[in-house]
């Protein structure tokens, strides 16, 4: 199996963790918890921000000291948008679960801004679609760059079966803005039907990196560098939720440049 590809431990609990030290670099954390209702799990910051996406279900829900109420609305990924809750870091958080409950914990570096816990409910995210023909996909901005946060940006992205991703090629892997943002970034696979699978490639323009996987319901693909197109099979729509940090807040990215010939026209 590629060392770039996370399956999920089990299917119920604590079933992804991803971390700077197991992934290997320095930004994003992500992790997943399916919780049964009833069940709570919760957490401190310390010194790394947080954005809590409601993948699917509902839980009751307390950061920084408040008491959020219940949250959450939708029981697939593919129907409507997400709600989230933004937690600074130096904050505790707790969700408890009232219905079956996919949660996902993305995690960033905090900068000591000082910014409060908010909720970010369905109303407050846009939506946006990308590409066209066989190349269009459904984007929906949770933590956007110009939200509130210090290192975090997370994203939702539905693409129609059949259709390609995160296509032509692009990479943010060099710090030299204004051209390129360095980010590392993580993909959850979601597929609809779950039976599915779809392709995701990770490579660089020397081939020093070049991995292509399967990616099934589930999964969680790490991109520390290079160009990471995906790809879903007909008959299967694929989501997935994107989380990317780094040292600068600002997504800069390059189009491989012998596929750029696809954005012309």
């Amino acid at each position: 199996m590629s060392h770039l590809k996370v399956k999920p431990n089990g299917s119920h609990g604590h079933v992804t963790r991803v971390t700077p030290e197991n992934a290997g670099w320095t930004y994003v954390g992500f992790d997943l918890h399916r919780l049964k209702p009833g069940e709570t799990v919760s957490a401190p910051t310390g010194g790394r921000e947080t954005c809590l996406v409601f993948v699917t279900g509902k839980g009751k829900v307390e950061a920084g000291g408040k008491e959020l109420g219940e949250l959450g609305q939708r029981m697939s990924p593919f129907e409507g948008k997400p709600w989230s809750v933004y937690v600074p870091q130096g904050s505790d958080w707790s969700v408890t679960a009232t219905t079956d409950l996919e949660l996902a914990v993305c995690t960033a570096p905090g900068l000591g801004g000082g910014l409060p816990v908010r909720v970010i409910g369905p109303d407050d995210l846009g939506q946006e679609i990308r590409g066209k023909g066989s190349n269009t996909r459904h984007v929906t901005n949770i933590l956007p760059e110009g939200e509130p946060a210090d290192s975090l940006l997370v994203v939702e992205v539905i693409t129609p079966a059949g259709n390609t991703s995160s296509y032509p090629p692009h990479k943010h892997d060099r710090d030299d803005l204004p051209q390129e943002s360095y980010l590392e970034e993580t993909y959850y696979h979601r597929l609809n039907p779950p039976q599915g699978f779809g392709f995701q490639r990770v490579y660089t323009d020397d081939r020093s990196l070049d991995e292509a996987m399967a990616i099934e319901d589930g999964d969680v693909v790490l991109v520390p560098k290079g160009y990471h197109p995906c790809a879903t099979c007909h008959g299967y729509d694929l989501y997935y939720l994107n989380v990317m940090a780094g040292p600068k807040r600002t997504w800069k990215f390059h189009n491989a440049a012998e596929h750029e010939w696809l954005l012309k026209g």
